[in-house]
């Protein structure tokens, strides 16, 4: 099942305090950015960030799976209706993410 972009958007709207909040469609789901870092993704309509220390320890609930078979666990997060909670977590675990790789063009 893919996620519903009003979810999406949701989602980004409710990180929106971290910084530039953008969105990819990727397969029917979504990656979501600050900033140009990909930080988390949207996969059926659950929210899922990349699991960093930092925002280890701002967790609420550690809760570590994966977003879709074969991928490695990450933070899911089910406490989506608290903006200041999310940007929090979102501008903490950005600061230990590296920037994307930008791929060579042929």
């Amino acid at each position: 099942m893919a996620s519903t972009q009003d979810y999406a958007q949701y989602i980004a709207d409710q990180c929106a305090d971290a910084g530039n909040i953008t969105l990819k469609r990727m397969f029917g789901e979504y990656g979501i950015y600050c900033g140009g870092k990909i930080f988390g993704l949207i996969c059926d309509d659950h929210f899922y960030i990349k699991p960093t220390e930092a925002g280890r320890a701002l967790l609420r609930t550690l809760d570590l799976r994966p977003p879709y078979p074969g991928a490695k666990d990450y933070f899911h997060i089910a406490e989506i209706d608290d903006h200041n909670y999310l940007s929090e977590l979102v501008r903490t675990s950005c600061k230990e993410l590296p920037m994307q790789k930008q791929r060579k063009k042929k």
